[in-house]
């Protein structure tokens, strides 16, 4: 292992969006234990550095394949394709459509019920678009669209707190 061995290797898992979450966290609870700077209270402050540091990457790692947007992120940066959202904002245009669709649904609804009913239809839109994008990263080795597809689920996630808020709003005691 070394510190800069992405983050698949440094799990062992192999490089792809579709992983054992369970599997995923077997493996971090075992580096965690290799790594714990504790194991190396008597080596010395520079082996307990380098096991902070390692514990840290452990840690880093663990976070960004557990979390699937991030995963579909780095897999697209492995892949020479950066998702780069902040220079970046090309999405599919089927989607520009639908999210413009969403906006005016939500500043239109007055009732929680109505709030709920769009939740619910972004729910499902965001399920289908998580499956496509592990399509496109684990069998159609499309990065490029893969980064456009995960540009607008980062939008659907942003546009979900924005759902959540206006449901506080409506319904203060849910």
């Amino acid at each position: 292992m070394q510190l800069s061995d992405d983050d698949f290797k440094l799990f062992e898992l192999p490089r792809r969006f579709a992983l054992d979450e369970a599997e995923l966290d077997t493996r971090r609870r075992a580096l965690q234990a290799q790594v714990h700077p504790d194991r190396f209270a008597a080596d010395g402050s520079a082996a307990q550095r380098l096991a902070t540091q390692w514990a840290m990457r452990v840690n880093a790692g663990y976070r960004r394949l557990k979390d699937p947007l991030s995963r579909a992120a780095y897999l697209c940066e492995l892949h020479g394709q950066p998702v780069d959202v902040e220079r970046n904002t090309a999405m599919p245009a089927e989607f520009l459509i639908q999210q413009m669709q969403w906006r005016e649904s939500l500043e239109e609804s007055s009732t929680a019920a109505e709030v709920r009913a769009l939740e619910a239809a972004v729910t499902q839109q965001q399920s289908l678009m998580l499956a496509r994008l592990a399509t496109l990263l684990d069998h159609d080795n499309d990065h490029a669209a893969a980064a456009a597809q995960l540009r607008a689920l980062m939008f659907v996630s942003r546009f979900r707190q924005d759902i959540d808020r206006s449901l506080d709003r409506l319904d203060p005691q849910r």
